[in-house]
């Protein structure tokens, strides 16, 4: 079984990078090779469904380059095929005199990413966009809205497939050998010889990349839970489109926000707790491997040691509903604790250096016999269809 180029992982990045890849060159032999049973089961499946506008990140970074290009392709991709989605914007809120400072840095930096169409909000103005929303003051980004992605990357198979490549299903990946001028993918279900692999595993791409780069070794997946909760059908009222707060600008998470949903209901959080396993989508999801090993790494106790207060306020939350639903009232005074449901939980995997560092930008790493994308957080489903093509580009011109 022979291939041009392996494509490991079916999560949005993966089958992006393999559409991008067909249409860039149809007579390469690709293979899409997926541990689970369909597409998109992990952090593509879990999300919140949010289509980000490229406000947050850093001017000239991976992370805002491949978000602003990612949001328009996607946006042109939904169109062409008639995947629904809905562009129905977002506030981001200051509720405390502290955060004002923080939201104009926001505002300017979404202005140096490109975004147009922002308004700044007093209290009263606020009330026009989310009549329940409290807050000193605010924005508006018209740019922002919702998807259901696991749609998007079913759509991206079809087309992939149409395009002459395949996929496997049911097949992890277990060891990756290096011949004269090819390498051997091994999995529990066959091998496969390529010339090329693109690693997109997602949970599991430091795993991957360490199989192919040593450069990798220098990374540890960090997995980290968000915790949903639904508002009950009655209180969504509460609840026009996507209300933000303003984040903590030394930790790469959004905080607790509000989220309608585009195929209805209104979901609130989520927070951000460390997963004892890699898949850890419930509080009793435990790998003590991974655990073990999560909690030994190097970078991940710098870390722990730098966000220690940060980390056991996420906790205690993710353990006290009032709590949560005490920080929800920040943003929506009148939202009441028996107002909200248990919700979905996902895992992101959040690339942690051995320095202690969480890497705020998309890592993507090149040899001779592999790509790996090994960092690769939020907004990359927003972004799937940029990265995709900047990981073709760097496949391409290998043949």
């Amino acid at each position: 079984m022979t291939y041009d180029v392996i494509v490991i992982g079916g999560g949005i990045v993966g089958l992006a990078t393999a559409l991008k890849i067909k249409q860039g060159n149809p007579t390469l032999k690709l293979l899409i090779i997926e541990k689970e049973t369909k597409v998109a089961l992990h952090q593509t499946g879990h999300n919140s469904g949010v289509i980000h506008s490229g406000l947050y990140y850093k001017p000239g970074s991976l992370k805002a380059t491949n978000c602003i290009r990612g949001y328009e392709m996607l946006l042109d991709f939904c169109r062409n095929e008639d995947i629904k989605h809905d562009l129905c914007g977002k506030i981001v809120v200051a509720t405390r005199p502290e955060q004002v400072p923080i939201l104009d840095g926001l505002f300017e930096r979404g202005k140096q990413n490109g975004l147009d169409g922002f308004k700044m909000l007093n209290p009263e103005q606020l009330k026009e966009y989310e009549p329940h929303v409290k807050g000193l003051k605010g924005f508006f980004v018209p740019q922002t809205g919702i998807i259901d992605y696991t749609e998007v990357c079913e759509k991206y198979l079809q087309k992939t497939r149409e395009l002459g490549g395949e996929i496997v299903f049911g097949q992890k990946v277990t060891g990756i050998n290096s011949q004269a001028n090819t390498s051997v993918v091994n999995t529990d279900g066959g091998s496969y010889q390529t010339r090329l692999v693109v690693n997109c595993a997602g949970l599991y791409s430091d795993k991957v990349g360490q199989m192919t780069d040593q450069r990798a070794e220098r990374l540890r997946i960090t997995p980290f839970r968000g915790e949903y909760l639904e508002i009950k059908p009655e209180k969504q009222y509460l609840v026009k489109n996507l209300i933000y707060p303003v984040p903590d600008p030394n930790f790469p998470f959004l905080g607790v926000h509000f989220t309608r949903m585009i195929h209805g209901g209104v979901e609130a959080g989520p927070n951000a707790v460390l997963a004892f396993a890699r898949e850890g989508y419930k509080k009793t999801d435990i790998n003590l491997a991974e655990l073990f090993e999560t909690l030994t790494w190097r970078g991940f106790r710098k870390v722990a040691a730098k966000y220690w207060r940060t980390g056991f306020g996420e906790m205690y939350r993710s353990f006290s509903k009032a709590a949560f639903t005490k920080a929800l009232q920040e943003l929506i005074p009148e939202i009441q604790e028996d107002d909200l449901i248990p919700g979905g939980a996902g895992v992101r995997a959040q690339a942690c250096d051995y320095d202690g560092g969480l890497l705020d930008d998309f890592a993507i790493f090149e040899n001779e016999r592999a790509v790996n994308v090994c960092n690769a957080p939020s907004p990359a489903a927003t972004s799937s269809l940029s990265i995709g093509q900047t990981v073709s580009e760097l496949v391409l011109k290998r043949f």
